[in-house]
């Protein structure tokens, strides 16, 4: 591991004007006179995925993936080489890189590519030759050539990725807020920033919705044991979160946070033949076309038949549905339905392992709401319940009460950044 090396990465609203970019540059450079040895991965300006995105769906309601992936690279091409012309403005040697130029190589799943190897040689070569290298995030080639994207918040796992390759002491990662919270403070404003995560519970919050960090990349500093501090761009006095292995020393509160998901839809499959491999069989066809589901359950078998639920991102709705009539009429269930107006709350932490009754409080709590649980998933550190998209922001907060989550409810030490870094290392 080179402590003398990190690995920064800044999101679209940190790059998002050209001021900015000129703060992230100074930022960078001061770093760099710190001694270190830098390489930065940057997200496209703010906005500007969405708006490539827009241009090609105003041409073609379904873009081919592959065209797809090409435009959607060029956003974090302008701003990895916007930063290095001002790093470069400010008196800091620095040089930008694609994608392909870092010598990033993923399978050829466009729009969602994993990443295969990192062949970061040019990259310390750089690096040896004093310069900051500015890595376009979220982008790679495949094995043929093309260039492939890794998915929304694909510039996290470039980082990690990188950082891991170069094996960097740390990656952080910029963005708008100051860290990881114990709830989304938009819907409670005394949620508490908490100043260390797991990697089991960081990863559960990032799949089950919370923003701040990608699941990908979170599932790839764990296997790698790469410390992430997770940190403000516009505050530069805060310490931040930091990600890291599970230790003795840590704090294990019964629930670290509660996080929510909207952007949900449920699928259901009425008049499903009761039958070995049926599961399988649609499952299996929605795995073949890349689209993971999340939550599932099958009711209680009536005269040989069933009913199968799933939950999955709304974003998949369109594609799915017509896998699902397919297949629907080839095992000859009745009908296939879709239900968007539902949402995902969940709680999570690690102290769950060693305390009964976590979830019997989760679902008394909604209950006392009179909010009604439509599905329910669990996991050693986690709960999670379907609910209407309407009474989600009023579950968010009365659970973010039941286990005292609040600022006001406890206070948590804030380590500096230097000292939690030592304890992660």
């Amino acid at each position: 591991m080179s402590k003398n090396l990190v690995v920064q990465k800044f999101g679209g609203t940190s790059v998002g004007t050209l001021d900015r970019i000129r703060k992230v540059a100074e930022r960078v450079a001061r770093t760099r006179a710190e001694g270190k040895q830098v390489v930065v991965v940057v997200s496209a300006m703010a906005g500007e995925t969405d708006k490539l995105l827009g241009m090609a769906r105003a041409l073609c309601e379904s873009p081919a993936r592959r065209e797809t992936d090409l435009l959607l690279s060029s956003g974090e091409r302008i701003s990895a080489a916007l930063l290095a012309i001002a790093l470069q403005a400010a008196g800091c040697p620095a040089i930008s890189l694609t994608g392909r130029q870092m010598g990033m190589l993923t399978d050829s799943s466009h729009t969602r590519a994993r990443i295969i190897q990192i062949d970061a040689e040019r990259v310390r070569r750089l690096l040896r030759d004093d310069h900051v290298v500015v890595c376009a995030g979220f982008q790679g080639i495949n094995p043929e050539g093309d260039v492939t994207t890794l998915g929304r918040g694909g510039s996290d796992t470039s980082a990690v990725a990188l950082a891991v390759a170069l094996e960097s002491e740390i990656c952080e990662i910029y963005t708008d807020v100051k860290g990881v919270y114990t709830a989304d403070p938009r819907i409670v404003p005394n949620a508490r920033k908490m100043s260390r995560l797991s990697f089991d519970e960081m990863l559960e919050l990032a799949s089950l919705g919370a923003k701040v960090l990608q699941i990908r990349c979170v599932e790839f500093a764990k296997n790698y044991n790469m410390p992430i501090w997770v940190r403000s761009t516009f505050d530069e006095t805060d310490p931040g979160t930091l990600i890291c292995e599970e230790s003795p020393d840590m704090e294990q509160p019964v629930v670290s946070g509660v996080t929510y998901a909207k952007d949900q839809s449920k699928v259901t499959i009425k008049g499903v033949p009761d039958q070995p491999g049926i599961a399988a069989k649609i499952f299996c066809a929605l795995a073949d076309e890349g689209i993971s589901v999340d939550v599932i359950i099958q009711n209680v078998s009536a005269e040989g038949h069933t009913d199968i639920s799933f939950t999955l991102p709304a974003a998949h709705i369109r594609e799915t549905m017509p896998v699902m009539e397919r297949i629907a009429g080839e095992v000859g269930a009745r009908e296939v339905t879709s239900d968007a107006t539902i949402a995902k709350v969940s709680i999570v932490g690690a102290g769950m392992r060693s305390h009964a009754g976590v979830a019997a409080r989760m679902f008394r709590t909604l209950s006392d709401h009179n909010i009604n649980i439509q599905m329910i998933s669990t996991s050693e550190i986690r709960v999670s319940c379907i609910i209407q998209q309407k009474h989600l922001e009023e579950a968010v907060r009365a659970l973010h009460d039941e286990f005292q989550l609040g600022e006001d409810a406890r206070a948590e030490p804030q380590a500096t950044a230097a000292g939690e870094r030592r304890k992660a290392i």
